[in-house]
């Protein structure tokens, strides 16, 4: 056994968070890709099938009362609030991400112009998942404001009298780049203008502190670290103290005063209710329910320690058994610069060329699942690796890195 093997064994040893591994559906396969799909939570395959052949099957319309299905997006937004640093009746879940992007952004617009009606830019991260680029100029073009496309470090320089609206991502999806959430939310209400983090990729993996940090409007996916299954409704937190002024661009029967008066006339419930739209999605919102209570009796600060460690252990590998050249890790090396992935670039530029030419990213991830280590590829040439401290083992780190380099040899 390697000197690194008897260390993975030793850290497992010592994991404080080990006996959650139980409770997901594994097998033998190294899962490094719950940046993208987290695992299946045991409980949840039984839940489903009570909602559906009980609650649906037997109880039928009686369930949005007596099986509670009404109160679920505030409820489950109450269970997701302390995994984001955030106090109860701020987080509503439905929807997904993108379309709770288009509600936050579009709202933070009319909060801002509620202060200044001159206000007219939208600041949007250039390096961020497209859709949300692509929301951010919807929501530009809707509420006739100028798009402006910059990266996270230029924003406090970018941000002036006209800016409305600022739209970040906590981490940034190819790379793991960790970005100041405090220092950014201060540098945006300093230029009085309202922020949007997404946190899609830090929520359920690393203390984020909505409310100790005073962030306006935030929205995140379940179905990373969060292991809501695939599809599941994303959430929307709204400030307490902005929620009376929240002014969704798609208001809907569920977010109505009186949701089942019919009136003609819309009058907003108030709380974060408002950020509801339509009927929400139950079997897809109470199997995340069911996935959430794998959280119970764990810290936030926990698992960032142990996705900290994970990362530093993963790159330890790499380095001694990669060959030199062969791949460049693209994710800071700094603790507060990192989320739980690592992004490494594989080009067949690095290292030297052999007969028929060294694999490209794309090939060489199909040949590390082919092995049983499931990561994924971002065109061009990055391999992402995702790490679920809830399940992930140091073992399964060292196993990663030795078959990355054997692929690579």
């Amino acid at each position: 056994m390697s000197e690194l093997a008897l260390k993975a064994e030793k850290l497992d040893a010592a994991d404080e968070l080990a006996a959650k591994r139980a409770e997901f559906v594994l097998d033998d396969v190294v899962y490094l890709d719950g940046n993208s799909l987290g695992a299946l939570p045991v409980a949840v395959p039984g839940r489903v099938e009570d909602v559906v052949r009980r609650q649906w099957g037997e109880l039928r319309i009686r369930s949005w009362t007596e099986g509670d299905w009404w109160t679920a997006p505030e409820r489950i937004g109450d269970r997701i609030a302390p995994l984001v640093g955030a106090a109860a009746g701020q987080i509503v879940v439905g929807d997904s991400t993108s379309v709770n992007v288009f509600k936050a952004l579009v709202a933070a617009v009319r909060l801002a112009r509620s202060a200044g009606p001159e206000r007219d830019e939208i600041v949007v991260d250039a390096t961020t998942f497209p859709t949300d680029g692509y929301i951010a100029g919807s929501a530009a073009r809707m509420t006739g404001c100028t798009l402006r496309p910059v990266t996270p470090s230029e924003v406090p320089g970018a941000l002036g009298d006209r800016t409305a609206a600022v739209l970040l991502n906590h981490v940034d999806y190819r790379t793991g780049r960790l970005h100041d959430l405090p220092s950014l939310t201060a540098a945006v209400h300093a230029a009085g203008a309202v922020v949007v983090w997404d946190l899609c990729h830090s929520a359920g993996a690393l203390p984020v502190g909505l409310d100790e940090h005073g962030v306006d409007l935030a929205v995140g996916c379940t179905y990373k670290y969060l292991n809501g299954g695939p599809g599941s409704p994303a959430f929307l937190y709204v400030r307490a103290d902005l929620q009376d002024r929240f002014d969704s661009p798609l208001p809907g029967w569920n977010s109505h005063v009186e949701p089942f008066g019919m009136r003609s006339a819309y009058e907003p419930a108030a709380g974060a209710v408002r950020g509801r739209v339509g009927t929400p999605d139950i079997l897809s919102m109470l199997a995340l329910e069911a996935a959430l209570e794998v959280w119970d009796g764990v810290a936030v600060d926990a698992v960032r320690a142990k996705s900290l460690a994970l990362t530093d252990f993963f790159l330890e590998c790499v380095e001694t058994y990669v060959p030199d050249g062969r791949v460049e890790c693209v994710t800071p090396r700094a603790h507060g610069e990192r989320g739980s992935q690592i992004a490494l670039r594989c080009s067949p530029t690095l290292g030297s060329a052999r007969a028929g030419g060294p694999p490209t990213a794309g090939e060489v991830m199909r040949r590390l699942i082919e092995r049983g280590v499931v990561g994924d590829f971002r065109h061009p040439d990055v391999l992402r690796f995702g790490f679920t401290p809830l399940y992930v083992g140091f073992a399964d780190v060292e196993r990663a890195a030795r078959v990355l380099a054997e692929v690579l040899a």
